[in-house]
Protein backbone atom coordinates (compact mmCIF):
# COMPACT_ATOMS: atom_id res chain seq x y z
CA UNK A 1 0.00 0.00 0.00
CA UNK A 2 1.39 3.30 -1.03
CA UNK A 3 2.09 5.82 2.04
CA UNK A 4 1.08 9.21 1.63
CA UNK A 5 2.96 11.90 3.13
CA UNK A 6 1.82 13.03 6.61
CA UNK A 7 0.11 16.52 6.62
CA UNK A 8 0.85 18.83 9.31
CA UNK A 9 -2.30 20.70 10.32
CA UNK A 10 -1.60 23.91 11.91
CA UNK A 11 -3.14 25.24 15.32
CA UNK A 12 -5.91 27.53 15.32
CA UNK A 13 -7.39 29.58 18.09
CA UNK A 14 -11.24 31.15 17.35
CA UNK A 15 -12.33 34.56 17.04
CA UNK A 16 -15.63 34.84 18.68
CA UNK A 17 -18.53 37.80 18.32
CA UNK A 18 -17.79 38.81 21.65
CA UNK A 19 -14.17 38.83 21.86
CA UNK A 20 -14.25 41.25 18.40
CA UNK A 21 -17.38 43.07 19.47
CA UNK A 22 -15.49 43.97 22.53
CA UNK A 23 -12.28 45.12 19.86
CA UNK A 24 -14.27 47.16 18.05
CA UNK A 25 -14.83 49.32 20.86
CA UNK A 26 -11.01 49.58 21.52
CA UNK A 27 -8.30 51.88 20.25
CA UNK A 28 -5.11 51.84 21.56
CA UNK A 29 -4.76 53.12 24.82
CA UNK A 30 -1.19 54.32 25.25
CA UNK A 31 -1.08 56.20 22.01
CA UNK A 32 -4.72 57.70 22.98
CA UNK A 33 -3.23 58.46 26.15
CA UNK A 34 -0.64 60.80 24.59
CA UNK A 35 -2.79 62.39 22.68
CA UNK A 36 -5.28 63.18 25.60
CA UNK A 37 -2.22 64.93 27.07
CA UNK A 38 -1.54 67.41 23.92
CA UNK A 39 -5.31 67.88 23.73
CA UNK A 40 -5.22 68.83 27.85
CA UNK A 41 -1.62 70.71 26.99
CA UNK A 42 -2.90 72.61 23.98
CA UNK A 43 -6.22 71.98 22.92
CA UNK A 44 -6.97 70.86 19.18
CA UNK A 45 -4.52 73.32 17.78
CA UNK A 46 -1.40 71.27 19.63
CA UNK A 47 -2.75 68.39 18.39
CA UNK A 48 -2.72 69.70 14.37
CA UNK A 49 0.76 71.13 15.13
CA UNK A 50 1.97 67.43 16.27
CA UNK A 51 0.01 65.67 13.50
CA UNK A 52 2.28 67.73 11.17
CA UNK A 53 5.23 66.41 12.68
CA UNK A 54 3.95 62.85 12.42
CA UNK A 55 3.49 63.58 8.82
CA UNK A 56 6.77 64.41 7.75
CA UNK A 57 9.28 61.47 7.26
CA UNK A 58 12.00 63.27 7.47
CA UNK A 59 12.43 64.80 11.05
CA UNK A 60 12.53 62.10 13.96
CA UNK A 61 13.80 64.41 16.72
CA UNK A 62 12.30 64.18 19.82
CA UNK A 63 13.32 67.92 20.80
CA UNK A 64 10.70 69.81 20.58
CA UNK A 65 7.66 67.82 20.89
CA UNK A 66 5.47 67.10 24.20
CA UNK A 67 6.74 65.22 27.01
CA UNK A 68 4.20 62.53 26.41
CA UNK A 69 5.50 61.96 23.05
CA UNK A 70 9.49 61.38 24.48
CA UNK A 71 7.40 59.12 27.25
CA UNK A 72 5.93 56.86 24.16
CA UNK A 73 9.00 56.92 22.50
CA UNK A 74 10.89 56.00 25.19
CA UNK A 75 8.31 53.10 26.00
CA UNK A 76 7.42 51.55 22.66
CA UNK A 77 10.43 52.00 20.51
CA UNK A 78 12.07 48.78 20.57
CA UNK A 79 11.18 45.32 19.20
CA UNK A 80 8.74 43.23 21.39
CA UNK A 81 10.34 40.23 23.17
CA UNK A 82 8.63 37.86 21.25
CA UNK A 83 9.90 39.21 18.12
CA UNK A 84 12.44 36.44 16.20
CA UNK A 85 14.97 38.69 13.98
CA UNK A 86 16.09 35.87 12.23
CA UNK A 87 12.55 35.27 11.06
CA UNK A 88 12.12 38.89 10.82
CA UNK A 89 15.12 38.58 8.24
CA UNK A 90 13.67 35.78 5.81
CA UNK A 91 10.68 37.76 6.09
CA UNK A 92 12.36 40.84 4.22
CA UNK A 93 14.32 38.76 2.02
CA UNK A 94 11.03 37.12 1.07
CA UNK A 95 9.54 40.63 0.22
CA UNK A 96 12.41 41.47 -1.18
CA UNK A 97 12.46 38.43 -3.86
CA UNK A 98 8.48 39.20 -4.98
CA UNK A 99 8.90 43.24 -4.46
CA UNK A 100 6.98 43.89 -8.04
CA UNK A 101 3.97 41.52 -7.68
CA UNK A 102 3.84 42.25 -3.73
CA UNK A 103 3.37 45.78 -4.98
CA UNK A 104 0.59 45.06 -7.30
CA UNK A 105 -1.11 42.98 -5.21
CA UNK A 106 -0.96 45.84 -2.37
CA UNK A 107 -2.51 48.04 -4.93
CA UNK A 108 -5.05 45.94 -6.08
CA UNK A 109 -6.05 43.46 -3.46
CA UNK A 110 -4.87 44.90 0.27
CA UNK A 111 -6.69 48.16 -0.34
CA UNK A 112 -9.80 46.80 -1.70
CA UNK A 113 -9.80 44.78 1.31
CA UNK A 114 -10.14 47.09 3.42
CA UNK A 115 -12.55 49.21 1.85
CA UNK A 116 -14.31 46.02 2.17
CA UNK A 117 -15.37 46.61 5.85
CA UNK A 118 -18.18 49.17 5.91
CA UNK A 119 -17.78 50.52 9.10
CA UNK A 120 -14.43 50.88 9.37
CA UNK A 121 -14.18 52.43 5.98
CA UNK A 122 -15.84 55.46 7.68
CA UNK A 123 -13.02 57.10 9.12
CA UNK A 124 -10.93 56.88 5.84
CA UNK A 125 -13.94 58.46 3.58
CA UNK A 126 -14.51 61.02 6.41
CA UNK A 127 -10.89 61.82 5.93
CA UNK A 128 -11.33 64.20 2.88
CA UNK A 129 -7.61 64.06 2.01
CA UNK A 130 -8.25 60.30 1.73
CA UNK A 131 -10.86 61.36 -1.44
CA UNK A 132 -9.20 64.61 -2.71
CA UNK A 133 -5.31 63.46 -2.54
CA UNK A 134 -5.68 60.16 -2.89
CA UNK A 135 -1.88 59.55 -5.45
CA UNK A 136 -0.51 61.51 -2.24
CA UNK A 137 -1.83 59.03 0.30
CA UNK A 138 -0.93 55.97 -1.66
CA UNK A 139 2.62 57.48 -2.16
CA UNK A 140 2.70 57.61 1.58
CA UNK A 141 1.64 54.45 1.86
CA UNK A 142 3.92 52.96 -0.12
CA UNK A 143 6.94 54.38 1.60
CA UNK A 144 5.71 53.37 4.73
CA UNK A 145 5.44 49.75 3.91
CA UNK A 146 8.43 49.39 1.81
CA UNK A 147 10.25 51.04 4.44
CA UNK A 148 9.51 48.46 7.02
CA UNK A 149 10.13 45.48 4.52
CA UNK A 150 13.58 47.08 3.96
CA UNK A 151 16.25 45.35 6.37
CA UNK A 152 18.26 48.46 6.26
CA UNK A 153 15.74 50.41 7.96
CA UNK A 154 15.66 47.91 10.86
CA UNK A 155 19.38 48.85 11.42
CA UNK A 156 20.59 50.98 14.53
CA UNK A 157 22.69 53.57 14.19
CA UNK A 158 25.26 55.29 16.61
CA UNK A 159 22.44 53.28 18.78
CA UNK A 160 19.37 55.85 17.43
CA UNK A 161 16.13 54.22 17.00
CA UNK A 162 15.62 52.51 13.68
CA UNK A 163 14.28 54.26 10.86
CA UNK A 164 11.45 51.41 10.63
CA UNK A 165 10.62 51.74 14.09
CA UNK A 166 10.69 55.49 14.14
CA UNK A 167 7.86 55.53 10.80
CA UNK A 168 6.11 52.94 12.67
CA UNK A 169 5.33 54.79 15.68
CA UNK A 170 4.63 58.07 13.87
CA UNK A 171 1.58 56.05 11.98
CA UNK A 172 0.80 54.87 15.29
CA UNK A 173 0.06 57.99 16.67
CA UNK A 174 -1.25 59.70 13.24
CA UNK A 175 -3.93 56.30 13.74
CA UNK A 176 -4.70 58.01 17.01
CA UNK A 177 -4.75 61.64 16.06
CA UNK A 178 -7.21 60.42 13.57
CA UNK A 179 -9.42 58.56 15.97
CA UNK A 180 -9.44 61.69 18.04
CA UNK A 181 -10.55 64.20 15.45
CA UNK A 182 -13.19 61.35 14.19
CA UNK A 183 -14.91 60.65 17.57
CA UNK A 184 -15.00 64.39 18.24
CA UNK A 185 -17.24 65.12 15.16
CA UNK A 186 -20.35 65.28 14.34
CA UNK A 187 -20.17 62.84 12.04
CA UNK A 188 -19.55 59.58 13.51
CA UNK A 189 -21.92 57.45 14.19
CA UNK A 190 -20.94 55.41 17.12
CA UNK A 191 -22.81 52.45 15.58
CA UNK A 192 -19.48 51.70 13.70
CA UNK A 193 -17.41 51.89 16.69
CA UNK A 194 -14.15 52.99 17.65
CA UNK A 195 -12.69 54.87 14.89
CA UNK A 196 -9.98 52.64 13.76
CA UNK A 197 -10.72 50.07 16.27
CA UNK A 198 -8.28 47.22 17.24
CA UNK A 199 -10.81 44.86 15.29
CA UNK A 200 -10.44 47.34 11.51
CA UNK A 201 -6.90 47.49 12.72
CA UNK A 202 -6.76 43.72 12.50
CA UNK A 203 -8.23 43.48 9.26
CA UNK A 204 -5.42 46.12 8.00
CA UNK A 205 -2.87 43.92 9.59
CA UNK A 206 -4.32 41.04 7.22
CA UNK A 207 -3.96 43.19 3.95
CA UNK A 208 -0.20 43.77 4.70
CA UNK A 209 0.35 40.12 5.68
CA UNK A 210 -2.21 37.22 4.48
CA UNK A 211 -3.89 38.64 1.91
CA UNK A 212 -0.51 39.12 0.52
CA UNK A 213 0.40 35.80 0.76
CA UNK A 214 -2.91 34.38 -0.71
CA UNK A 215 -2.49 36.74 -3.55
CA UNK A 216 0.81 35.52 -4.14
CA UNK A 217 -0.99 31.70 -3.92
CA UNK A 218 -3.76 33.18 -6.61
CA UNK A 219 -1.15 34.40 -8.66
CA UNK A 220 0.81 31.39 -9.71
CA UNK A 221 3.77 32.28 -7.12
CA UNK A 222 5.07 29.43 -5.61
CA UNK A 223 5.71 29.97 -1.35
CA UNK A 224 6.61 28.17 0.60
CA UNK A 225 5.59 27.51 4.04
CA UNK A 226 8.50 28.45 6.02
CA UNK A 227 8.32 31.39 3.62
CA UNK A 228 4.98 32.16 4.70
CA UNK A 229 5.57 32.30 8.16
CA UNK A 230 8.30 34.18 8.13
CA UNK A 231 6.83 36.63 6.45
CA UNK A 232 3.31 36.48 8.31
CA UNK A 233 5.49 36.65 11.98
CA UNK A 234 7.91 39.77 10.30
CA UNK A 235 4.15 41.88 9.62
CA UNK A 236 3.04 40.65 12.97
CA UNK A 237 5.97 42.55 14.91
CA UNK A 238 4.87 45.10 12.27
CA UNK A 239 1.45 45.31 13.76
CA UNK A 240 2.52 45.36 17.47
CA UNK A 241 4.77 48.27 17.29
CA UNK A 242 1.27 49.81 15.22
CA UNK A 243 -0.35 49.32 18.16
CA UNK A 244 -2.38 45.81 17.45
CA UNK A 245 -3.36 43.64 20.57
CA UNK A 246 -1.21 40.31 20.04
CA UNK A 247 -4.91 38.60 20.54
CA UNK A 248 -5.72 39.86 16.77
CA UNK A 249 -1.80 38.82 15.50
CA UNK A 250 -2.46 35.60 13.52
CA UNK A 251 0.28 32.89 14.50
CA UNK A 252 0.12 30.54 11.65
CA UNK A 253 -2.08 30.79 8.09
CA UNK A 254 -4.72 28.99 9.24
CA UNK A 255 -5.53 31.28 12.00
CA UNK A 256 -5.14 34.25 10.11
CA UNK A 257 -7.89 32.69 7.58
CA UNK A 258 -9.75 32.07 10.48
CA UNK A 259 -9.88 35.77 12.05
CA UNK A 260 -10.43 37.05 8.26
CA UNK A 261 -13.45 34.20 7.75
CA UNK A 262 -14.76 36.23 11.26
CA UNK A 263 -13.88 40.00 10.87
CA UNK A 264 -15.48 39.39 7.25
CA UNK A 265 -18.26 37.68 8.33
CA UNK A 266 -18.84 40.40 10.72
CA UNK A 267 -17.82 43.73 8.81
CA UNK A 268 -17.81 43.32 4.94
CA UNK A 269 -20.91 44.67 3.26
CA UNK A 270 -21.80 47.79 0.13
CA UNK A 271 -21.03 50.86 1.39
CA UNK A 272 -20.92 54.34 -0.06
CA UNK A 273 -17.29 54.89 1.70
CA UNK A 274 -16.43 51.08 0.20
CA UNK A 275 -17.16 52.18 -3.00
CA UNK A 276 -15.93 55.97 -3.10
CA UNK A 277 -12.51 55.01 -2.12
CA UNK A 278 -12.41 52.21 -4.29
CA UNK A 279 -13.31 54.71 -7.21
CA UNK A 280 -11.01 57.22 -5.93
CA UNK A 281 -8.14 54.25 -5.85
CA UNK A 282 -8.97 53.13 -9.27
CA UNK A 283 -8.66 56.78 -10.45
CA UNK A 284 -5.19 57.29 -8.62
CA UNK A 285 -3.73 54.60 -9.96
CA UNK A 286 -4.67 55.23 -13.36
CA UNK A 287 -3.77 59.10 -13.55
CA UNK A 288 -0.25 57.89 -11.95
CA UNK A 289 0.66 54.66 -13.96
CA UNK A 290 -1.38 55.68 -17.50
CA UNK A 291 -0.14 59.44 -17.20
CA UNK A 292 3.10 58.82 -18.86
CA UNK A 293 2.14 56.16 -21.50
CA UNK A 294 -1.05 58.40 -22.07
CA UNK A 295 -3.44 55.33 -21.76
CA UNK A 296 -5.12 56.38 -18.34
CA UNK A 297 -8.42 54.33 -19.33
CA UNK A 298 -6.57 51.11 -20.75
CA UNK A 299 -4.45 50.97 -16.81
CA UNK A 300 -7.51 51.84 -14.99
CA UNK A 301 -9.66 48.76 -16.97
CA UNK A 302 -6.03 46.73 -16.18
CA UNK A 303 -6.47 47.74 -12.55
CA UNK A 304 -10.22 46.82 -11.96
CA UNK A 305 -9.62 43.61 -14.19
CA UNK A 306 -6.78 42.46 -11.17
CA UNK A 307 -9.22 43.94 -8.44
CA UNK A 308 -11.74 41.47 -9.43
CA UNK A 309 -8.88 38.68 -10.05
CA UNK A 310 -7.84 38.68 -6.63
CA UNK A 311 -10.78 39.69 -4.61
CA UNK A 312 -13.64 37.85 -6.78
CA UNK A 313 -16.67 38.80 -8.39
CA UNK A 314 -18.65 38.64 -4.99
CA UNK A 315 -16.14 41.15 -2.88
CA UNK A 316 -15.68 43.34 -6.65
CA UNK A 317 -19.52 43.99 -7.01
CA UNK A 318 -19.58 45.17 -2.99
CA UNK A 319 -17.48 47.81 -3.79
CA UNK A 320 -18.40 48.59 -7.62
CA UNK A 321 -15.43 47.90 -9.07
CA UNK A 322 -15.87 47.41 -12.99
CA UNK A 323 -16.65 44.48 -14.81
CA UNK A 324 -13.69 44.35 -17.90
CA UNK A 325 -11.92 41.53 -18.93
CA UNK A 326 -9.59 39.74 -16.20
CA UNK A 327 -6.12 39.45 -16.73
CA UNK A 328 -5.49 36.06 -15.76
CA UNK A 329 -2.06 35.77 -15.24
CA UNK A 330 1.11 38.13 -13.67
CA UNK A 331 3.90 37.28 -16.34
CA UNK A 332 4.01 40.84 -17.77
CA UNK A 333 1.29 42.69 -15.57
CA UNK A 334 3.78 44.59 -12.57
CA UNK A 335 5.67 46.36 -16.36
CA UNK A 336 1.89 47.37 -17.47
CA UNK A 337 0.79 48.39 -13.98
CA UNK A 338 3.51 49.14 -11.75
CA UNK A 339 1.90 50.26 -8.51
CA UNK A 340 4.27 51.13 -5.81
CA UNK A 341 7.04 50.82 -8.47
CA UNK A 342 9.09 53.64 -6.93
CA UNK A 343 9.48 52.31 -3.57
CA UNK A 344 11.47 49.04 -4.83
CA UNK A 345 13.81 47.73 -3.16
CA UNK A 346 17.34 48.17 -4.77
Amino acid sequence: MKAFPSVRIQPTRLFSDALLSRFRQQGDAPADAVIASVIAEGGPAALRTLMQWLGNTQSFSLTDQPAAVSRFWTEYAHLPNWADTTCMARGMAFFKRHAGAIGLILGCYSLPYCYLGADGAQVLWLTERIKNDTARRLQETGEWVFAVNNAKSWQSRDGAVPDAINRTLKVRLLHAGGRWFAGHSSRWNTAWGTPVNQEDMAGTNLAFSYVVLLGLRRAGVTVTEQEESDYLHHINVVGWLNGLDRQLLPQNMREAYRLGQAIGKRQFAPSEAGTGLTKSLLDAIAETAGRASGRVDTVRNLAAGEMRFFLGDQYADLLGIPSVPLEKRLVGVFSQLPIFGNFLPS
